[in-house]
């Protein structure tokens, strides 16, 4: 979807800003000392006079509840990062990305109950504009998907092997696209990393040796 104007639907605004939480759990990730930040931002570069999208990768978790935000390519490889934050708490910023597109992923989770959202962004060029818009599209949406292990606790040996399952409002499986099981898999285990301090998706770049 396109972000033509101020005016979205709720499809449009879930695209853009990525999971809509509710107000008791947005005070109880403020609480406990979470910061997540799911925007996604066109900004200009100057020497390479082209635009680009930067996006944060942010989160962590308390044994309650965790919400992480990450970035990969949209063959669901992952991606480099362009600088990587150390923070003085934890559960916060820890890495910048900056790329032509990226596909965002977006989890939560409350106890052993998990929301998931993948979503596109891409640079749409407009004929003589001197900005291009951000088009935004919902990839996978699944609502309180369920995982009965404690992978913050006593099943942490399970972090970043398994994933909740998502079911439709009739009960029937929902799966999210393979190309992104990896970043779901690492994802999961984000929302459980209790005091998390590094970044779950983006990668540094390769060093190259001569």
């Amino acid at each position: 979807m396109t972000q033509t104007s101020t005016r979205l639907d709720r499809p449009e605004l879930l695209a853009l800003r990525g999971l809509r939480l509710p107000r008791v759990a947005l005070r109880r990730l403020q609480q406990s000392g979470i910061y997540c930040n799911p925007s996604v931002s066109i900004e200009h570069q100057n020497l390479a006079k082209r635009h680009v999208l930067r996006g944060t990768e942010s989160g962590g978790a308390v044994a309650e509840l965790g919400v992480y935000c990450g970035f990969v390519g949209e063959d669901g490889k992952p991606q480099t990062w362009l600088q990587r934050v150390d923070g003085v708490g934890v559960n916060g910023v820890h890495a910048i990305v900056v790329a032509t597109n990226f596909v965002r992923v977006h989890m939560f989770r409350a106890g052993e109950s998990y929301d998931l959202l993948i979503t596109r962004h891409v640079l749409a060029p407009i004929s003589g504009g001197p900005r291009p818009l951000l088009q935004n599209s919902i990839l996978f949406h699944g609502r309180q998907g369920s995982l009965s292990l404690e992978l913050w606790g006593k099943d942490v040996e399970l972090r970043g092997k398994i994933a909740p399952v998502f079911y439709s409002r009739s009960g029937e499986p929902m799966s999210p696209p393979a190309t992104f099981q990896d970043a779901i898999l690492r994802l999961t285990g984000a929302v459980s990393c209790l005091g998390c301090r590094h970044s779950h998706l983006l990668q540094p770049s390769a060093l190259v040796v001569a």
